[in-house]
């Protein structure tokens, strides 16, 4: 981080609290520029925002005000200074949906637990499309006031552009575009007068004491209630089962009763044609960030979506005319360039990662394959914060561990070429059907940077791959 956005972070947490901070480290990027800090005080934790956009951040603190003034669980916005693009906001912790949804599914079952949340939100969801839409100021809203044909339009170019033409998919682009028309008129003319999230989806809904809380509705607009619910139903790595999202869409509908001006069977009738661009526009957002920025992660969510756009086209019969956009969909999943994504598009991975912590004074654990091999790092090479009194009794997966190496910049450098390794090596296996790999971290004590190690692996794993995870931390179980 530069010294000016430190000092810029110091004074808005000084104007704020009257305290000076303690500790500062900058969150894991997403897909945007925006730059987010966890800043502690004295007893204290906030998020400091910077985000060089202000019709956005303006657009971010409007909405977070009107929705907190409703009730609704979003973060509290606590100082803004517009002039240096920044502002702090309230800390909602670390757990999103998409973390939770991986501590809890195994081998690919999606538990009572997590159906029940998942509920709970979609439930929470029509607040803040019903509800809160109501006396909302759309004139803030960036970059459009509403989800309109001009919204659309760009969501379609963008697949069209960065995916269809990128992965060399054959197409006439007129009779391309005739269908976008068809699709398009059909979503306008369906009740469009509620709150849309625009990116209603596992990693912007946070879970705080077992309660869904939401961020990252900035891109919020007017629009239709299927939207919201198409994407967090079809969001790809979230892997969904088909009987699931049925379910949940069910749930979702028998909410509605609680709204009588909603009419339900029009929802249900134009669901999918909304799922259909949703699809799209994720997909359009794959390929720029993966194929044209060679940002390879989002590469992974590909198989994720060619599987959600099969069974789509298998079990859906559209009520429009779109034939030569169905028929470029189809050859999606035909398509030469896309062979490498469609062998993963059963998702359920044959290979396990069995991640291991351990301490090198009782030796290097033991492959349970009995294949033998893997990866051994040695986590000694970076800072130990075992040294320091305030460390001793804790462990790699508590807070102010984790908070300590995040600031320490020879562990990104260290965690940076792990990853790489074994994502490499991830790839080649599955390749081949291979079904084990081992990585071990091992530290002096198998108490601080090995248990934190294994525990970044294990996140880096489940964020960007579609493997299955055992993780062990040998001396503290």
């Amino acid at each position: 981080m530069s010294q000016t956005r430190l000092e810029l972070m110091n004074v808005l947490f000084h104007r704020w609290s009257g305290d000076h901070i303690t500790s500062i480290h900058k969150l894991p990027a997403s897909g945007s520029a925006r730059e987010y800090y966890r800043i502690t005080g004295a007893g204290t934790s906030v998020i400091g925002a910077i985000n060089m956009d202000r019709e956005e951040n303006e657009a971010f603190i409007e909405f977070s005000r009107h929705f907190r003034s409703l009730g609704l669980c979003v973060p509290e916005i606590y100082l803004v200074d517009l002039e240096h693009h920044a502002y702090l906001q309230e800390d909602l912790g670390d757990t999103t949906l998409f973390d939770y949804l991986f501590q809890v599914r195994e081998n690919g079952n999606f538990p009572h637990e997590l159906k029940e949340t998942y509920k709970q939100v979609l439930t929470e969801l029509q607040k803040f499309q019903i509800t809160g839409s109501e006396g909302l100021d759309y004139e803030v809203c960036y970059p459009r006031s509403s989800f309109d044909r001009q919204s659309m339009q760009w969501d379609l170019s963008y697949f069209k552009y960065y995916f269809l033409k990128l992965a060399g998919i054959p197409f006439n682009e007129q009779m391309l575009e005739d269908d976008y028309n068809t699709l398009i008129e059909y979503l306008l003319a369906q009740d469009t007068k509620y709150f849309l999230y625009r990116d209603f989806q596992s990693r912007n809904i946070m879970l705080r004491n077992g309660k869904p809380c939401f961020i990252d509705y900035q891109g919020g607009r007017r629009g239709a209630l299927q939207y919201d619910v198409a994407s967090l139903l079809y969001d790809s790595k979230a892997d969904i089962p088909p009987e699931v999202r049925e379910e949940l869409l069910d749930h979702y509908v028998g909410q509605l009763a609680q709204y009588p001006s909603v009419d339900r069977e029009a929802f249900r009738d134009s669901f999918y044609p909304y799922v259909l661009i949703r699809i799209m526009q994720a997909m359009g957002a794959y390929g720029f960030r993966g194929f044209y920025e060679k940002k390879t992660h989002f590469l992974q969510s590909i198989p994720y979506a060619l599987n959600d756009l099969k069974w789509i086209l298998e079990h859906v019969e559209f009520a429009i005319e779109i034939p030569n956009l169905l028929k470029v969909l189809r050859s999606l999943l035909k398509a030469p360039k896309l062979k490498k994504f469609r062998d993963k598009e059963g998702r359920r991975s044959t290979l396990t990662v069995f991640i291991n912590s351990f301490s090198y004074k009782h030796g290097i654990p033991d492959d349970p394959s009995g294949h033998g091999g893997g990866y051994v790092f040695d986590s000694r090479v970076i800072t130990n914060p075992g040294k320091q009194e305030q460390f001793r009794s804790l462990t790699g997966k508590d807070k102010p561990v984790v908070d300590f190496l995040n600031q320490q910049g020879d562990v990104h450098e260290f965690l940076s070429n792990a990853f790489s390794l074994v994502d490499m090596s991830v790839d080649r296996y599955e390749e081949r059907n291979f079904t084990h790999l081992m990585v071990s971290f091992g530290c002096t004590g198998g108490q601080h940077r090995s248990v934190y190690c294994a525990e970044r692996l294990a996140e880096h794993l489940r964020e960007s791959q579609s493997v299955r995870i055992t993780l062990w931390h040998r001396e503290l179980d």
